[in-house]
């Protein structure tokens, strides 16, 4: 449970316009949407738009899956933070690292994870949201896997 802070201009375009973004009913329809076509399973969680946040109540069905939610809300362009509130039957402390310019997987996994060639446990913990180790961007918050 915490709140999680974006970068507010980075991220994937799901509302189609600034103004749509604007009507929660309309930004919270965009949110869920992604959510549901990255095949991310919210049944038991509550999604909503306040503004450019995000607040997720509810039970997830289990804490990867409440973790890859908060990124996948929080990781669009409009949206600045994510407040959850969820609980999971495996809670804990998620651990997550904004990308910041030139970084690489490989420099994350040897930051997080003491060993840059386990970059591939880093891309395996954000899929379906990374399609590719190597397209990652400024600003976009991923996941790091814990033991």
């Amino acid at each position: 449970m915490g709140l999680w802070n974006f970068v507010k201009n980075a991220g994937k375009s799901v509302f189609g316009s600034a103004d749509a973004a604007e009507t929660p009913d309309v930004a919270e329809a965009a949110i869920k949407k992604e959510v549901s076509d990255l095949g991310l399973d919210h049944t038991g969680i509550e999604l909503k738009v306040e503004g450019d946040k995000v607040v997720m109540s509810g039970d997830a069905v289990s804490q990867e899956v409440k973790e890859k939610i908060i990124l996948a809300a929080g990781n669009v362009d409009g949206i600045a933070a994510v407040e959850d509130t969820v609980s999971a039957p495996d809670a804990r402390e998620p651990v997550f690292h904004t990308v910041e310019k030139g970084d690489t997987l490989w420099a994350i996994s040897a930051k997080h994870l003491g060993n840059g060639a386990h970059y591939e446990k880093i891309f395996e913990a954000n899929k379906p949201m990374l399609s590719h180790p190597d397209k990652i961007y400024p600003g976009q918050m991923l996941r790091i896997p814990q033991a």
